[in-house]
């Protein structure tokens, strides 16, 4: 018992150095996919990312990618974590067709999501289909990337999951402009006004672990949180995210990473936590 006590305390502070040491997340994600696909085996795909561009080299080296696994044998269930403090605010948007998803961007950003101490201002929200998380191994049919950023650069990603079933009131309201781009040749719509609080989460309970952007260049250090309710979408509404891209592809989901040493914890309120008998 000593011994393994002993082995876990060295593991943890291995992992508190790495993450301690890692620059912060400053590269965006790459805005156009000539450069990449999703074809499996192609000469542009995921297999392949690391080797297109030097600064992509973290796809192919990196030991913390995304997405991963979100697998109950390995996470540590916590209440320290503490509930998302999410201070959004509605705020001018325009919706980019990026050649290899559908993003929804905030100009001046729509407010701010603080984890630990730290403000994370909401840039964007952009769609993966099928969704590039699993949870125990289960694959669900859309995932949403709420993207933020901090003011010395470094990203907070909140990923939303969805499964086919009643329609999300979010894409509800910008369909109609999803039809107008997915109808023409235009790479970007501006759509007003738009609330991000409209982004239902719907549960509590989250996950949180050391990832990276699941697009070029791989960026790692990216601090992930994966709401664990599965929400619902229609098929309909999927697809009006993928007919708007014009990329010839029928999904845009990374491939799963391995965790390696990570620490994968789920947050569960102190209320919501079994009793002891």
């Amino acid at each position: 018992m000593e011994k393994l006590t002993t082995q876990l305390f060295y593991c943890f502070f291995f992992i508190a150095l790495i993450v301690l040491q890692s620059p912060p997340a400053t590269s965006q994600e790459v805005e156009d996919e000539t450069e990449f696909n999703y074809e499996k085996g192609s000469e542009h795909g995921p297999e392949r990312w690391g080797e297109l561009h030097s600064e992509w080299s973290d796809c192919k080296n990196g030991t913390m990618q995304s997405p991963i696994d979100l697998l109950h044998e390995r996470v540590e269930v916590v209440s320290h974590l503490g509930r998302l403090k999410r201070s959004y605010k509605p705020s001018n948007a325009t919706l980019r067709n990026r050649g290899h998803d559908m993003m929804l961007k905030w100009e001046n950003g729509a407010g701010t999501l603080e984890i630990n101490g730290t403000e994370y201002r909401l840039n964007q929200v952009h769609w993966h289909s099928p969704s590039e998380h699993t949870l125990n191994g289960e694959k669900f049919d859309l995932e949403a990337h709420m993207v933020h950023q901090s003011t010395d650069g470094k990203i907070a990603v909140v990923g939303i999951m969805y499964k086919i079933g009643r329609p999300d009131s979010f894409l509800s309201l910008i369909k109609d402009h999803l039809a107008a781009i997915g109808g023409s040749t235009e790479r970007d719509r501006v759509v007003g006004m738009i609330d991000p609080r409209d982004i239902k989460i719907g549960s509590r309970k989250y996950y949180r672990y050391i990832g990276s952007l699941t697009t070029p260049p791989c960026t790692e250090n990216v601090l992930w949180t994966i709401v664990r309710k599965v929400r619902t979408v229609t098929r309909e509404q999927v697809q009006s995210l993928r007919v708007a891209v014009h990329d010839e592809s029928d999904t845009n989901a990374r491939p799963l990473q391995p965790l390696n040493w990570r620490l994968l914890q789920l947050f569960r309120p102190d209320d919501d936590l079994p009793r002891s008998p």
